[in-house]
């Protein structure tokens, strides 16, 4: 399952997806630090379609694991070669 957040900001809608396994988790390598521990990563859970059309929609993108990560890269909105890594944890953003 994943986790889905909407935000508004000033430059737009930004669609937050997080691999629901992954909530409440801290990652840090070297100087890359993911910290899932927090507010900005809480919202609803849904599955792959329903994110989907979520991610469809948004000016940004803040996707944070395996399963987020590889939704993005199937929509064809994140180059596999821009993915970052913390502790083998994958993560990518995207500005539309």
């Amino acid at each position: 399952m994943l986790t889905v957040s909407e935000k508004e900001g000033p430059h737009g809608s930004l669609i937050i997806v997080t691999d629901s396994d992954l909530l409440g988790k801290r990652f840090e390598e070297k100087r890359r630090q993911l910290d899932l521990t927090k507010d900005f990563y809480q919202g609803e859970e849904m599955n792959k379609p329903e994110a989907q059309r979520r991610m469809e929609k948004a000016q940004h993108l803040h996707l944070t694991g395996k399963e987020a990560v590889a939704l993005g890269v199937e929509m064809d909105l994140v180059d596999s070669k821009q993915i970052l890594y913390v502790q083998n944890v994958p993560h990518a953003e995207v500005v539309r």
